[in-house]
């Protein structure tokens, strides 16, 4: 490649997410290190001060949380480090992609209902945030207002058509 290439690969292990889910899994991290890692430090300290480790509940207690804290540090690094953070205002389409916020009718009620499609970290069904691998986001994926939108669920298929697409 010449240095006029600027043409940037896309990574098959890349994490997208939407500049709200960054910022989310960044607060977390950072409560993890200066809140919950000092605290876990100090309870392991006090526990060894109990005495006895083999048999001390408190000391394998503060272990077994120590090490989730930092296996999720390691999990936060990671997807961070893999981050396509996609903001939707700057997406000019007329189809569903990624950050998408999207009006459906249910074919049988004709109830609406809006959802935005986002990262898998960020994905929240009581405020209407569909994880971008959910199987509703992948049926919506690429498609347009007016089209017919079929989810097969557990209760049978659903029938949903796209009313509006906005990027937000």
């Amino acid at each position: 490649m010449s240095e006029n290439d600027s043409v940037k690969p896309v990574l098959s292990s890349a994490v997208p997410m939407t500049i709200e889910g960054k910022r989310m899994l960044e607060d977390e991290l950072k409560r993890l290190r200066s809140v919950e890692r000092p605290s876990v430090i100090k309870a392991i300290e006090e526990a060894r001060a109990l005495g006895d480790l083999s048999e001390n509940a408190e000391y394998s207690a503060a272990k077994e949380r120590q090490s989730f804290i930092e296996g999720r540090i390691q999990e936060l690094n990671a997807k961070l480090a893999s981050a396509q953070v996609i903001d939707p205002t700057t997406i000019s389409t007329d189809k569903v992609v990624f950050g998408a916020t999207v009006v459906l009718s249910d074919q049988d009620s004709g109830k609406e209902v809006t959802y935005k499609i986002v990262g898998t970290d960020e994905s929240d069904i009581k405020q209407n945030k569909l994880s971008v691998s959910a199987p509703l986001a992948r049926a919506l994926i690429g498609k347009k207002v007016g089209d017919e939108v079929t989810v097969n669920a557990p209760k049978g298929s659903l029938l949903y058509d796209v009313v509006e697409i906005r990027y937000e």
